[in-house]
């Protein structure tokens, strides 16, 4: 697209972030921060919970309501759905009236569902950002995510029951949508919460093709490749010194799951190992901090993802695909079901070891990071991966498809 001049208005591109995780604040964000201000006129609105850990934001911010992390997860962890008809229907609400306010010609949105009703209702072009695991084309099982019944019958029980009751889950949690779709007049999305999920005019994949196996996909379901991300800031006085006579492992639990209770461990395990730990904790406060770890509230993951033999995680995307760009194995500490069915294809691929969060005791992490250190072939296969998630620029391949995107409303 050209450069507009003075006589041509830009096109005005709305991005969303439902800030409940920062992956999905941080996928928007780089691809918005990506496009050229001399021809697009952007916006951006999200809960501001995220934003101070970027150096630099959109000039136009607009504030949206979005469900505390918290309560976010506590849903999950209960198997509720985690949107109610209520919630849904005021989120609606706020979007058609932030629509309303910027008038955008496109509107891209990372897990805001409630766009699919709101961009609709408003004849607005909408690009939705996701991952292919949770795509209805996706060829992946559904393994069982932490819940309540693991530690009532265990773990291989409950899979056994889940299983079986997977699909009765998935319809119980798409009900709210279809339920405020229908009350603004729009068809049922069906009982597959995946469309729900994935649910949008064009659909992007912020994944590796090559890592989710899925069905032939329709054409406007696309891959739009890994973000690699890391918080900006001051790197903390120890990183230049830190010891590399020995494997160092780089410890990321992320803002999502049970990172106060499983942080402990994991480093008390990582004490009893001959390794150095660099620890970002996430504003959490520590007890105790082993002799061997270096911790600060946020890391560069990028650039500690490099220095690493071994990356800890909660398994989701952001963190394992910073390790792979890095040719480094994961070690996933996996507690809601996103993180779960990404270190499914960690694991298959041969490059990481997933850890159930209900099952993450200073043992199991220990024997796990050992397995991954001394067997190699963790580290070879992680090292083939890391050419494979570096060769796509997602953010040009993004700015590449806009012109296109913004003709869908002219169609319309």
């Amino acid at each position: 697209m050209p450069a507009s001049t003075s006589d041509t208005p830009r096109p005005r591109i709305l991005f969303v972030g439902e800030a409940v995780t920062l992956a999905h604040i941080v996928r928007p964000m780089v691809l918005c921060r990506s496009l050229p201000s001399n021809e697009y006129q952007v916006a951006f609105a999200c809960d501001a919970r995220y934003l101070g850990l970027f150096d630099a934001v959109p000039q136009e911010l607009h504030p949206l309501e979005t469900v505390s992390s918290q309560d976010f997860i506590e849903n999950l962890a209960k198997g509720r759905p985690v949107y109610d008809a209520p919630t849904l229907r005021r989120y609606v609400e706020a979007d058609r009236e932030l629509l309303d306010t910027f008038q955008p010609d496109l509107v891209v949105g990372d897990f805001r569902i409630s766009l699919g009703v709101s961009a609709r209702l408003a004849g607005i072009p909408y690009v939705t950002i996701t991952n292919a695991y949770w795509s209805p084309y996706s060829r992946l099982g559904f393994p069982l995510p932490e819940h309540p019944l693991t530690r009532v019958i265990g773990v291989r029980p409950a899979e056994f029951f889940f299983q079986r009751l997977q699909p009765m889950i998935f319809a119980m949690h798409a009900r709210p949508m279809n339920r405020v779709r229908r009350e603004y007049g729009l068809p049922s999305l069906g009982h597959d919460l995946r469309t729900a999920y994935s649910d949008a005019d064009v659909t992007l994949y912020a994944d590796i093709p090559e890592f989710i196996p899925t069905a032939p996909l329709p054409e406007n379901h696309q891959w739009l490749g890994p973000i690699l991300w890391s918080p900006e800031g001051t790197k903390p006085e120890w990183w230049e010194q830190i010891p590399e006579h020995q494997p160092i492992v780089y410890v990321a639990l992320g803002s999502s799951g049970q990172n106060r209770q499983i942080l402990p461990r994991v480093l008390e395990a990582l004490a009893r190992l001959p390794v150095t730990v660099m620890a970002a904790t996430a504003g959490s406060r520590l007890a105790n901090v082993p002799d061997n770890a270096y911790v600060a509230d946020f890391l560069p993951g990028t650039e500690a993802a490099a220095k690493a033999s071994l990356v800890i995680c909660n398994g989701g995307s952001l963190s394992t695909q910073q390790a792979l760009a890095a040719g480094v194995p994961v070690l996933g500490i996996a507690d809601n079901m996103d993180q779960h069915l990404n270190m499914s294809c960690m694991e298959r691929e041969g490059v990481g070891i997933r850890v159930r969060a209900g099952q993450a005791t200073a043992d199991r992490v220990h024997e796990a990071v050992s397995t991954i250190l001394t067997e190699g072939g963790y580290r070879e296969r992680a090292a083939n991966w890391a050419p494979v998630v570096n060769s796509r620029d997602s953010a040009a391949w993004f700015a590449s498809r806009v012109p296109e995107w913004l003709s869908l409303g002219k169609r319309g």
